[in-house]
């Protein structure tokens, strides 16, 4: 915590100034007195972060370093690490362990990155709190009250809390941006296409996207730098370069057009974060930017049209999930037991039966549910949470049989509308900005019984998932309950560069 940016702690190793091993202690100490009371960190590997500590300051202070020698990570527990348990926070992935590691976690241990532990984040990444959790909710390191946001709600507390330098989490409708918002930290939702998937464990397969959440802009950009590029072993990855991010927020270009959507500034939103905003951009129009209003029309509908698409691949993805090949398996013995029980219940009606409830009470007996098939129904009942079974039925009911057309094939058609608009408004500017999140973080506990209200949350930010644009959240001070309060900026698909430039102009502005 007393390094402006990894770099400045790679420079102060290398000069003997600090032990990396020394810096490293300190977030594991930090981890013990506060975790309790934050719940970021679900699994902390001391003496493998010791021990990679020591071997990167030997690589630092000859030379050999990587880019990240200096990050000490928490890693979204959706993402594989070899020989590490990953259960997307759910009983039915408790005691999985990945036997290999993701792409993004081989680039950077590549890197020297120092990977510390495994971070909280609402199963699946189904949710906008980080309350859907076997291992409890986060709590917001600001105010332990409040949420800090899903779903990577684990990532944006650590980072935001100082158990670590930066985190990676997952995006599929802002589950970045929005906890970012809410811990105040800097989060990123790349392109879709720049950064691999391989060894992401699924929610929505055309909207996840894995990005880096860190305290400041240069962190942000380096760890993207590291993570982003095509992968063979992920067909949905772009062949495209990647830029030297870390080059465009040290000298960030003032002379930008900022795009102004009068849709997002409107009802719903707290007064209190529109005018911050609006006085950012305002600043930021003084300093040489160019601020246009953009029609973005057709994002009214995106809240509709991403909770039929995400909860339809949901629903798909989550279907291997059946207590056979892998993940919690119910108790067969128990499942027989109660099958029998059952069975022999319906026969004691059935003696006792008229004539005329006879065939009723036989036909019950027909349809009654096999072992296997009870096997599979008790094990992912067993398995999964509500939030979780909420989305499951929610999808299979919009992919089903004469509902098919009505509701998934209408929401692909708005889902191309959304995105041609975003396509017209970046012919004429080069980024869109918007609020983050309608409000500060709330009290733990308030939505989670009102799954409308819950995905409001993520009104600003779905949008971008839906058209496969890149976003940026960076703080912009706090609000008057002492809450952080989140700016976003969109811009084209892999446009990052101009996502960074325009954050890092906001980010001066806070500086201390």
């Amino acid at each position: 915590m007393l390094y402006k940016n990894i770099e400045s702690l790679q420079n102060a190793v290398k000069k003997g100034e600090v032990s990396l091993r020394e810096v490293v202690s300190s977030y594991v100490k930090e981890i013990d007195q506060k975790n309790d009371d934050v719940n970021a960190f679900i699994k902390v590997y001391p003496e493998e972060a010791l021990k990679q500590a020591e071997e990167v300051e030997k690589k630092i202070k000859d030379g050999s370093a990587g880019a990240l020698a200096g990050a000490i990570m928490g890693i979204k527990d959706l993402i594989c690490e070899k020989d590490k348990q990953a259960t997307c926070a759910s009983h039915i992935l408790e005691n999985f362990e990945s036997v290999y590691d993701a792409t993004v976690i081989e680039k950077l241990k590549k890197d020297d990155a120092i990977l510390l532990g495994r971070v909280n984040m609402d199963e699946f990444a189904m949710g906008s709190s980080n309350e859907n959790s076997i291992y409890g909710p986060t709590r917001n390191p600001h105010d332990t009250s409040k949420v800090p946001g899903g779903s990577s709600g684990g990532s944006a507390a650590a980072v935001g809390a100082g158990f670590c330098n930066t985190t990676l989490g997952s995006d599929t409708g802002g589950s970045i941006r929005q906890p970012a918002s809410f811990c105040g930290v800097v989060g990123i939702k790349p392109t879709y296409g720049r950064v691999s998937r391989y060894g992401l464990i699924a929610f929505a397969s055309s909207l996840d996207c894995i990005g880096p959440l860190a305290t400041n802009t240069q962190d942000a950009a380096l760890l993207l730098k590291s993570i982003a590029g095509k992968d063979e072993r992920d067909g949905t990855t772009a062949d495209v370069p990647v830029p030297d991010y870390t080059k465009t927020v040290q000298n960030p270009e003032s002379n930008i057009t900022i795009g102004m959507p009068e849709i997002y500034f409107s009802e719903g939103l707290d007064p209190e974060i529109s005018d911050r905003i609006q006085d950012v951009v305002k600043s930021l129009e003084k300093e040489g930017a160019k601020v246009v209003p953009v029609d973005l029309s057709h994002n009214k509908y995106a809240i509709a049209t991403y909770y039929i698409l995400a909860t339809a691949e949901a629903s798909s993805n989550l279907a291997r999930y059946d207590g056979i090949r892998y993940g919690h398996r119910a108790d067969i013995k128990k499942v027989k037991d109660d099958l029998h029980k059952e069975e022999e219940a319906i026969n004691q009606r059935l003696k006792a039966a008229s004539n005329g409830e006879r065939g009723a009470i036989e036909q019950e007996l027909k349809e009654m549910d096999t072992p296997l098939i009870r096997l599979y129904k008790q094990s992912r009942t067993e398995g999964f949470g509500t939030e979780v079974k909420r989305r499951v039925m929610l999808g299979t009911y919009v992919l089903s049989s004469g509902y098919y057309d009505a509701y998934y094939g209408k929401a692909q058609k708005i889902r191309r509308l959304i995105k041609e608009d975003f396509d017209r408004a970046f012919k004429d500017v080069d980024v869109i900005v918007s609020p983050t999140s309608p409000t500060t973080a709330f009290d733990i506990g308030s939505k989670i019984d009102d799954p409308l209200q819950m995905y409001l949350n993520d009104i600003y930010t779905i949008s971008a998932n839906l058209a496969g644009i890149c976003g940026i959240n960076v703080p912009v001070g706090k609000h008057s309950n002492g809450l952080p309060i989140g700016l976003q900026f969109m811009a084209n698909t892999f446009q990052e560069e101009r996502l960074l430039n325009a954050a890092r102009l906001v980010e001066r502005q806070f500086e201390s």
